[in-house]
């Protein structure tokens, strides 16, 4: 499928490389101009001329909005608007219902895992709403990792959202216990060696343990974005009591006062 990826980020950038190299990628956006990108188009409504399928993978809700205004007067009947941006399911149903207004489909794509699984085309895609049209685009999203779908739209959207939730107040744990041993005098060999054998391992440890052990808080996946992801949670969750999460909310916030946002999440190690 000829394939346009709006939204060169950390991720959007490593897909459209690889689509790229394997002959798919039909155009190249990005708010923010990358002009010596392969298939580079500056106009977001040219990019989409003549794509089966559109990836957009921006931001949050006000960048999918905004990308939605300059594209909605060129989608045609045929097109496969893949909306890949983590957002609530709230948003994903209004989009859905701009998007099919034009008689282009809409497919709800949200996906996990940061840039060294983009890298590695290892990516997971969470897809909901009408399974057919994920099975459409198999061909070109299973390039880039593997898909699962969760049920009607809106699914996959708040899967996205409580897994982050996990992923964050999971990670929040394993830096206040690393903290905890270092002031105590245990060494960081010693620590991981017992986190390796413990019940409580899980992969994230080992993806982060470098970045933790280093100081080293380049961008995998930014702490501006996890901070989004956990206020549409909050904001999606109403009335429901989710107590862990606010904590941990309030520690990204104070993150993002310091001036972290754009460094990877592991950042709030250095705030305890």
């Amino acid at each position: 499928m000829k394939t346009t990826v709006l939204g060169l980020g950390i991720i959007g950038f490593e897909w459209a490389k690889n689509l790229h190299q394997d002959g798919l990628l039909h155009a190249a956006w990005n708010r923010s101009p990358k002009p010596d990108f392969p298939k580079w188009n500056n106009d977001p409504a040219k990019a989409i001329e003549g794509a089966e399928l559109v990836i957009l993978v921006v931001a949050d809700p006000p960048a999918v909005d905004e990308v939605l205004k300059q594209i909605e007067s060129s989608l045609k009947k045929g097109q496969i608007l893949a909306q890949s941006s983590t957002i609530s399911a709230e948003w994903t149903k209004k989009f859905a219902a701009r998007v099919e207004k034009t008689a282009a489909s809409f497919l709800e794509i949200p996906f996990t895992g940061s840039k060294p699984a983009a890298q590695a085309r290892q990516n997971v895609f969470y897809a909901g709403g009408d399974a057919a049209l994920m099975e459409k685009a198999r061909p070109v999203f299973e390039r880039l990792g593997k898909l699962l779908h969760l049920g009607p739209l809106g699914s996959a959207s708040s899967v996205k959202l409580a897994m982050n939730m996990n992923i964050a107040m999971r990670f929040e744990a394993i830096q206040e216990s690393l903290a905890f041993a270092r002031a105590e005098g245990v060494s960081d060999e010693a620590f991981y060696a017992a986190l390796k054998i413990n019940t409580a391992h899980c992969a994230l440890d080992d993806i982060k343990e470098p970045k933790l052990r280093n100081a080293d808080y380049s961008p995998q996946f930014s702490l501006k974005h996890m901070n989004k992801d956990l206020r549409l949670a909050l904001e999606s969750a109403g009335s429901l009591k989710l107590p862990q999460l606010q904590r941990t909310k309030e520690q990204y916030d104070e993150g993002m006062r310091r001036g972290l946002g754009d460094q990877d999440f592991t950042v709030l190690m250095s705030l305890l």
